[in-house]
This record gives C-alpha cells, sequence and structure tokens, in this order.
C-alpha cells in the first residue's frame, strides 16, 4: 500500500513538495523510504528505521491485538446462536403444548359453535368426515381454470417442459392454480401408496448421489442448489432430508416443485418426511397460514390432501446397505427392520399419540404417580435384582413388552415443557429385565410378585419408532436420553450410532434437522453427518448452507453457498453485529413476557428494594423462569445494567421494550398473558376464522379464551374476559377483527421506534 502526505501549513510546505515519503507495509514488516528532491535533509534516514527487536514487538502486540478481537467476535457469535437456537427450541415445546390444546378443542370447541366438523377437526383427526380419493378427484376435475390466469399449466404425466414451466414461473413470483395444485397432489398421494417405508439406491447407477436438507420454505436455496448442482436427471438423483415446508414465505412453491420431479423421475428423486411434514407443526410456523391465504378458494382441499401426502412420505432412504439417511436420527429402541413394517400412513402427525394408546398412558401415568410414594420402601437395587432373577424365566417375555417404555420420545412429546426440563436423567435401566418405573407394584405385596405393564398397542410402538427418527438429536455423551429441549425424541450418543451402524453393517448415518452454522457438521468419529441446506435461517448472513454427493466410494463431498443479497457487502463484523442484535430482540421480548414471573423471583432476593441484586443471582432467576440454558453471566452487558455498586438493576432489563397500544379495559396480567401466548392464539383464531375476514365473533373469542386460559391453568376471572371482548368490539357489530386485536399485543423496541422518528 502506497500512502502520500501532503501538508498543508505553509511553513512545511515547501519540505512537502521537497520529499516524497512512501510508506510500504507488507507482512508485520515495515519499511520507510525518504528521498530527498531539490535539497540535502537534515534528518539521518537510518535513524529513523526501526530496529529488528522493534518491529517484532509490533508485530506481536497486532496478533495479539487480533487474536483477542477474533475472540470476542467468535464469543458474539457463539452465544448469539445459543439465543436463536434455544428460543427455536422453547418454540417447538410450546407447540407441543398447543396440540394438546387442539385435542382439548376438538372435544369443546366443535360442539360450541354447532356448526359440524370444521378445519380444525379435518386437519387434528383424520376419522372426520373422510373423503374418498375419487370423491377428491372428481371434485378438482369440475375444476374450471379461468381464461383470465396467466400462471403455468400442466399436463399430466408430467414432462420436462412441464418442471421447466413450473421453475421459470417461480422465479417470476406466479402461482401455480389450484386445479393443478390438488392434481399434482393427488398423483403424488396415488405414487406414494406404492412406496416402501424405507427406500433402498445403490449408486452404481449414478456417478454421484447428492444429499439436501432443510430447506423450510426457502426457494432460494432450493434454486441455488439446482443452479450449482444440476436439475434431477437420471443421471443426477437427489435425495431431500425433509422438512421442505415451514418458516420460510415460499413452503408451497417447494413442495410443488419437488413433488413435480417426484413424479418426473420416480426413481431418481427421493424424499424422505421431516418433522414440519406434519399438518399440526404446519399450524404454527406458517404453512397453513401460506397456503390459505395463496389459495383462499381451494386452501382447504389442499391442506387435507397434504395430511395424507406428508403422512405417506418415506421415513428413511439407505445407499448401498451402508449409508442410512433420516431427517432426525435414532435411539436406542430403533429397529430398521420393525421401521420397515410400521403403517406410517396412521401417523398424520407425531406430536399426537395414537388414540388407541391414550387409554394406556392415563393408565401407565396413574400408577407412576402411584409409586413414586412407594419407592422408599423398595429394596436395594442388588437384592431386588437377586430376588428378581429367580423369577427370570416368568419375566422374559415380559421385559421385552416393557422395553419400550424407555423409548424417550413417549414420556417427551407428552410432557409439557416444565415438566420436561425438571425430570431428572436416569440411565437407561437394563435391557434384561423391567425397570421398577415399569413395574405395578401391587399394594401390601413383596416387590417380588410386582406385575410389568401392559405391552403397549402396536400404534404406539409405532408413533414410538417415527418419533424418534423425526426429531431426535445427536449428542457427545454415551447413552440415550429424553431430548427435554426440544421436547421431543431424544439424544443418542456415539455408542447407539455405532451400536445400530454394526448391527446393520453400515458405516454412516446422514441426518438433518438442526441448523448448523455452516451448513454440515460431522460427529460421533465421523460416523453421523449433520447436513441443513436452508441458508439464512435465523437472520441474514447467519448461516450457511450445504449439500452432500456421495460416489460409488461412499465418501461424503460438501457443498456449501449462502443466498445473499446484502450481506456481501458487508464485514464480519457487521454479519454478525446484525445477528446478534436480531438475537437479542428476541430474548428481550422473552424477557418482557415473562417480566410478572421475573419481578417476583428478582424481589425475593432483593429483601431490601433497593432494585438491585448480584449478578450471579439475576443469572439464577432468569434461568429458572425462562429455562433457556443461555450463558446469562455473558449475556449480561448486552441485557441488564449495572450500579456503582456492581450489583444488577433487575428493572433495566425491561427497559428498552415496551407494549404497543395497550387497551385500558385488559389488566396487566391479563396483558402480559396475552404478550407470551399471542402466537397461539394467532394460529387458534385463524383456524375459528372459517372465511379469513379477519373477524371472529365475541362468543367466539370468549369460549375460546376460557377454553385456552382453562387448558394452561391461567387463572383469568370471566368478567375480566368478557370486559375485554366488548372493548374490542370497536363499531359495537358483535364481531372482533382479530388482527387488530392481536397487534395491540405486540411488543415495541423503543430503541426501533427512535430509529423510525429520526429517519
Amino acid at each position: 500500500m502506497d500512502h502520500s502526505v501532503c501538508c498543508n501549513g505553509s511553513e512545511d510546505r515547501d519540505t512537502c513538495q521537497a520529499e516524497n515519503i512512501n510508506v510500504t507495509i507488507m507482512g508485520c514488516g515495515t519499511s520507510v523510504a525518504i528521498e530527498n528532491q531539490g535539497r540535502p535533509s537534515e534528518v539521518d534516514v537510518s535513524a529513523r528505521q526501526p530496529s529488528p527487536a522493534l518491529t517484532i514487538k509490533a508485530a506481536v502486540l497486532i496478533q495479539r491485538w487480533y487474536r483477542r478481537y477474533v475472540a470476542r467476535l467468535e464469543i458474539r457469535r457463539r452465544y448469539t446462536w445459543n439465543i436463536f437456537q434455544s428460543i427455536e427450541y422453547a418454540g417447538e415445546q410450546d407447540q407441543l403444548q398447543l396440540s394438546s390444546f387442539f385435542s382439548f378443542m376438538l372435544d369443546n370447541f366443535t360442539q360450541l359453535n354447532g356448526n359440524g366438523p370444521d378445519l380444525i377437526s379435518h386437519l387434528l383427526d383424520s376419522a372426520v368426515d373422510p373423503v374418498t380419493e375419487e370423491v377428491r378427484q372428481c371434485k378438482y376435475e369440475q375444476i374450471v381454470v379461468p381464461d383470465s390466469y396467466s400462471g403455468p399449466r400442466l399436463s399430466f404425466p408430467l414432462s420436462v417442459t412441464d418442471t421447466n414451466t413450473l421453475l421459470s414461473a417461480f422465479k417470476e413470483q406466479q402461482t401455480l392454480h389450484g386445479k393443478y395444485v390438488l392434481q399434482l397432489l393427488h398423483e403424488t398421494q396415488k405414487f406414494l401408496k406404492q412406496m416402501p417405508n424405507v427406500i433402498y439406491l445403490s449408486s452404481s447407477y449414478a456417478k454421484e448421489i447428492t444429499i439436501c436438507g432443510d430447506l423450510h420454505g426457502r426457494l432460494d436455496d432450493l434454486l441455488l442448489i439446482f443452479y450449482k448442482n444440476g436439475l434431477p436427471s437420471a443421471e443426477n438423483p437427489y435425495i431431500f432430508n425433509g422438512d421442505f415446508v415451514d418458516r420460510g414465505k415460499k413452503s408451497i412453491e417447494i413442495i410443488i416443485i419437488l413433488f413435480a420431479f417426484l413424479l418426473l423421475y420416480p426413481d431418481h428423486m427421493h424424499l424422505n418426511r421431516g418433522n414440519h411434514e406434519d399438518h399440526i407443526m404446519n399450524l404454527r410456523y406458517g404453512f397453513t397460514k401460506e397456503v390459505m391465504q395463496k389459495y383462499k378458494t381451494h386452501g382447504r382441499e389442499i391442506l387435507q390432501l397434504l395430511q395424507d401426502v406428508f403422512s405417506l412420505l418415506p421415513i428413511a432412504t439407505i445407499i448401498d446397505n451402508k449409508v442410512l439417511i433420516v431427517h432426525g436420527g435414532i435411539s436406542d429402541k430403533t429397529d430398521l427392520y420393525f421401521l420397515s413394517s410400521v403403517e406410517r400412513h396412521r401417523v398424520k402427525s407425531a406430536l399426537r399419540l395414537p388414540k388407541r394408546s391414550l387409554d394406556h398412558t392415563d393408565v401407565c401415568c396413574s400408577r407412576s404417580s402411584s409409586r413414586q410414594s412407594r419407592r422408599a420402601r423398595v429394596d436395594s437395587p442388588c437384592s431386588t435384582g437377586r430376588m428378581k432373577r429367580k423369577k427370570k424365566s416368568r419375566l422374559t417375555k415380559q421385559s421385552s413388552s416393557s422395553s419400550s417404555s424407555s423409548s424417550s420420545s413417549a414420556s417427551s412429546v407428552c410432557s409439557p415443557r416444565a415438566s420436561c426440563r425438571a425430570t431428572p436423567r436416569h440411565p437407561p435401566p437394563s435391557p434384561r429385565l423391567p425397570s421398577p418405573v415399569d413395574m405395578l407394584q401391587v399394594p401390601f405385596l413383596d416387590s417380588i410378585v410386582s406385575l410389568a405393564l401392559p405391552e403397549p398397542p402396536k400404534e404406539e410402538l409405532e408413533w414410538r419408532q417415527i418419533v424418534d427418527v423425526l426429531w431426535s438429536d445427536p449428542k457427545n455423551q454415551n447413552g440415550c436420553s429424553p431430548n427435554s429441549f426440544r421436547g421431543g425424541g431424544c439424544y443418542f450418543g456415539p455408542d447407539v450410532t455405532q451400536r445400530l451402524l454394526k448391527k446393520h453393517g453400515m458405516c454412516l448415518l446422514i441426518r438433518s434437522h438442526e441448523c448448523k452454522q455452516e451448513g454440515y457438521e460431522l460427529c460421533h468419529n465421523g460416523q453421523v453427518i449433520t447436513i441443513f441446506s436452508a441458508s439464512n435461517y435465523y437472520e441474514e448472513g447467519s448461516n450457511r448452507g450445504a449439500y452432500v454427493k456421495l460416489g460409488p466410494e461412499l465418501i461424503p463431498r460438501f457443498f456449501q453457498y449462502q443466498v445473499s443479497r446484502s450481506t456481501r457487502k458487508l464485514t464480519l463484523q457487521q454479519r454478525v453485529s446484525v445477528a446478534e442484535s436480531s438475537a437479542l430482540k428476541a430474548l428481550q421480548e422473552k424477557l418482557f413476557a415473562h417480566r410478572s414471573e421475573l419481578m417476583a423471583a428478582f424481589q425475593q432476593y432483593d429483601i431490601n428494594n433497593t432494585g438491585r441484586i448480584s449478578t450471579n443471582e439475576w443469572a439464577q432467576v432468569v434461568e429458572s423462569v425462562l429455562r433457556l440454558d443461555l450463558p446469562w453471566r455473558t449475556l449480561r452487558p448486552r441485557l441488564v445494567r449495572l450500579a456503582s455498586d456492581g450489583n444488577v438493576e433487575y428493572e433495566s432489563c425491561f427497559e428498552n421494550i415496551s407494549a404497543g397500544q395497550p387497551i385500558p379495559q385488559v389488566t396487566p396480567n391479563l396483558a402480559e398473558t396475552m404478550y407470551r401466548y399471542r402466537t397461539d392464539l394467532e394460529i387458534i383464531f385463524n383456524i375459528i376464522d372459517k372465511d379469513h375476514s379477519g373477524q371472529i365473533s365475541i362468543e367466539e373469542f370468549r369460549q375460546t379464551w376460557k377454553l385456552f386460559s382453562s387448558h394452561l391453568g391461567v387463572d383469568v376471572d370471566d368478567q375480566a374476559i368478557d370486559d375485554m371482548a366488548r372493548s374490542i368490539d370497536f363499531n359495537k357489530d358483535g364481531s372482533i377483527d382479530f388482527n387488530e386485536f392481536l397487534e395491540a399485543f405486540r411488543v415495541v423496541h423503543k430503541l426501533d421506534m427512535k430509529e423510525q422518528q429520526q429517519g
């Protein structure tokens, strides 16, 4: 780099004109050359040149500073990532609770409105008003596409021209007519019914097979993959490993493209089911809303047909009998032979326990709770084990029947968030004998005659296997434990991976399900690969996307990319700052939504009402309330202010956020409940709003909120609900604009407001 130095002072102007000073910086060394022009210099040039020791010292200082700078940047990047991931998984736990509420609504709300089965009934209960394939086909065949329609048109069976037309149309922001969507889904349904649960492929028929991970409605990522890697064809086979929909705004376009290529190249295009190919998940994460907005006339039929199509997607793919590909992972109970025989179409949603096993679950729960009070009187494990071995022959069959009871998916999916996190993790029981937890203790009898619980119904065993495959995550520690962080599936360790791969003669497990900063990650000594294909998942610039290619040698080759229109111009520090700001805003909203709980807990430590507590106390309180497992002491400078004595001014964590437009008639406690469950209420209201007018009746609002509050155990006075309902009926016509109502309970960041005002 050459820098010319000019002086503006009158006294030194002649000197600057006489001297041409060039400074060259190369690596860590610095050389200074001064050339005399005109008159001789009175300065000794050699005296100005630094000594080698001084140069090295400067280089070391610069290197040390840079390393500290990079380390601080990496810390910010990591805790930003942890915030995003923790809030994402907390949302999944909230969705599990909401799915329980939907089941509750099925038994209550449909009787209240008296209008017969509605959308929620169709979505949650496939037995309600079943529609045969013939009826569906007749319906979409009768749909007339108007001449004014300028979007793509399809003819079946599909050709390469049709897929190219779809790609071009979606690039131009066009929408496929509902008739073609229904016809495409109907053809896909017929094809998938012929497919097995586990697809077996051979790499010998192609140079390489491309495996892609989660796309989550990011059409730009899919188009970029096709641009870089080529379109699916007989010479270029693909496997898409689930989670095509939700979160992004182009989910319906993605599944249209994928299903079209599936029908065009059935032997070279393969789709695994993900945990978001689930109609209950779609209610929360945007796909249901997207379909209803884009297809107001045929949205219901599309969603009902998609429910069947999603349940028919294969569960796993195996390449050369050596590589297992599933969306989530495995558990210590995963049995590929059993998985191949399950009736996958029965599991419409992995979030709902099969009906036939609900009574069994209730019995298990009640018996388990009754055992807790007697556990102190049970003999020691050693003596109990010796006594039970005498009855080994009698218990062998019982042992196999209870083996599935330790499957983490059953307990973690059905448990609410708080109980999941409060439950201690115990080592798995011995596989030879039933665990004491799974034994029915008969009162007044010795434990030697304890009876094993009845074998779970086949439907429940199938459901557990599918839940573990769709929801599980790997961990570094050995063993298998409930995935209490997500609320579904399990954590499986390297020993679980090695045992399953060895049992089936395999060498590699490829899964998706987790966003990774580089788009992929290897763990379990290279035996598990996580591949994630949605770039910018949390925030613009937050992560890369990737896909992996496998040839006949089964050596993985990774390809990374990032769809970016703005981040290319940003430095690394700027990208980290943008993502960090977004993550901290989301975290501040979490704090605001739990303000009353946090304040009550803070004040227990603040005995003298000083408004200050120690940093450790503040961190303990926040974690105990939010349960996000975050580095709160590291985050403290970003969230809360310190007083002059070094203690935390705990109320300052609420300073930068406020309510949008609070309704005067709503009490603070009720308002906070609204903030906390705003997303859930929006989902419920959208379901009730059958004509998508944005209006629901006051009676529907009143009854829905009463059911919702009773299900959550929220103590809200009926009079307060009635007052709130009347106050938001602005034009007094007996209906409520629930979008306007929910807008009043949207939190606002004060810094954003200031920036908008200044702008």
